[in-house]
């Protein structure tokens, strides 16, 4: 892939072509995978004028998170640690996934996904949202409390961030744990013995508070995977079900963009350990919807079909070139060499005049952006 960065202003701040092309007036190339192993990237540009990248730890070594910076998207540098959990003051215990990192009057905020100590009832899966909060994006982050951001009565995970006319809204997937769904999918499957039931995750959106400490309003149900087999969705977001993989259904890692006033909501489906999970998005003209699923989906999915190695792509996040003009999608993804590992990838994205999005991946071919 080849990157070529031409503004000179950032999002959130202003800086030189010097300093975007490190004095060399040429492109630069790399090819993916990126040599970070994450699963769910996330990447942000921050107003120092570098990109950092958080995401899932795959060594088993993080209680937490990891974290790494870059001038140029290609050159990624390991920050180390940036948030420990599973300390005495904190609620999380184990399963730190997902986190995404927000600039907000001076302060960074992480938000996370992570078991929640209490668990009164013993459920396999407790997952909550939390967030943290640092001076700088290479952290330290703390617990900006001792509990999570709020308990919906299931467990919830990857939470994403969206500003929209002077308001903030908070994006999460509820796990599919204890979420059995009748539909004709999960009949048909029952039908062949298959599985008995079919739990599904889904994902909601509500308002937040603009200091993050707290939710305006009760969640709203965006997005769930079709209950028709006919339907235009169902075939590729019911791949894991229908291949006999799980017994599941993921609506999850939703991540919302704007784009001329229209909401973008991305999300991935199937078994985030699979070769079959892939991202659509749906639209909407407001952050609580009603949200429209594509007619183009899915944008990004393995292509072992075509004659390619990558499967297994997924929970992307979204960033752009420092003059804004150019957006990338970031996600992980699976490839013979890689095996099991998630590493990182980035494929320029598009939206063309007619409001559909496009991701030009998965690439491995250097390419010219």
């Amino acid at each position: 892939m080849i990157l070529t960065f031409v503004g000179i202003t950032t999002i959130l701040g202003v800086c030189t072509r010097k300093s975007l092309l490190s004095g060399k007036d040429k492109a630069l190339t790399y090819s993916n995978p990126l040599a970070v192993s994450l699963g769910d990237p996330y990447v942000f540009l921050a107003s120092d004028g570098r990109y950092y990248m958080y995401g899932t730890d795959e060594t088993g070594k993080l209680e937490g998170f990891g974290a790494y910076s870059s001038d140029n998207l290609r050159d990624w540098k390991y920050e180390g640690s940036v948030y420990k959990g599973n300390s005495t003051n904190s609620w999380t215990l184990r399963n730190f996934w997902a986190p995404e990192v927000y600039e907000r009057r001076g302060k960074f905020y992480m938000f996370f996904s992570a078991d929640w100590k209490y668990n009164p009832t013993h459920e396999d899966e407790n997952f909550r949202i939390g967030i943290a909060v640092a001076d700088k994006p290479t952290g330290p982050f703390t617990d900006l409390s001792d509990k999570p951001l709020f308990d919906p009565g299931y467990p919830v995970i990857d939470a994403n961030i969206l500003s929209f006319k002077g308001r903030s809204y908070l994006y999460y997937s509820r796990c599919c744990y204890k979420n059995p769904v009748e539909s004709e999918v999960s009949a048909w499957a029952k039908k062949l013995n298959l599985f008995q039931t079919i739990e599904e995750s889904w994902v909601y959106g509500v308002e937040i508070a603009s200091d993050f400490k707290s939710i305006i309003g009760e969640p709203v149900l965006l997005l769930q995977p079709p209950k028709t087999m006919n339907n235009k969705q169902s075939e590729w977001e019911s791949r894991s079900v229908t291949s006999g993989e799980v017994k599941r259904r993921w609506t999850e890692g939703s991540f919302a963009i704007e784009h001329k006033n229209k909401i973008y909501l991305m999300y991935s489906a199937n078994y985030f350990g699979g070769k079959n999970y892939a991202v659509g998005y749906a639209t909407s003209n407001n952050p609580l919807g009603p949200f429209v699923k594509a007619p183009n989906n899915p944008v990004l999915q393995k292509n072992v079909d075509e004659g390619g190695i990558v499967t297994g792509t997924g929970h992307n996040s979204v960033t752009w070139s420092k003059d804004g003009k150019i957006m990338y999608c970031v996600y992980h993804g699976r490839t013979s060499q890689t095996s099991d590992k998630r590493v990182v990838f980035i494929d320029k994205m598009t939206i063309n005049k007619n409001g559909l999005l496009t991701v030009e991946g998965p690439s491995r071919a250097k390419k010219t952006i």
